[in-house]
């Protein structure tokens, strides 16, 4: 049986690893901005996979504002990676 504080705990770690996924991104594009590579252009499109993927379960934990904020940061972040394309 699982405890209410280990559910909540859970429920914390989902959406800390779904913000840490969109730093994660925010640092991706940034390098691939001021150094526009295919490798860095490339790590960028990685880590907003992988972002999107953390967000969305992060979502089916808790719709909470700080999941909605990780969602929101994430759309930013791609379309800042946009203006390379």
């Amino acid at each position: 049986m699982v405890r209410v504080e280990d559910s909540t705990l859970q429920s914390q770690n989902v959406v800390s690893s779904a913000q840490n996924s969109v730093d994660n991104v925010h640092n991706a594009v940034s390098r691939a901005l001021s150094h526009p590579t295919e490798q860095t252009i490339q790590e960028a499109h990685n880590a907003i996979v992988q972002a999107e993927r953390a967000v969305e379960q992060a979502k089916a934990h808790h719709n909470q504002p700080a999941v909605e904020q990780a969602e929101e940061e994430l759309h930013n972040e791609k379309s800042r990676l946009q203006g390379l394309q």
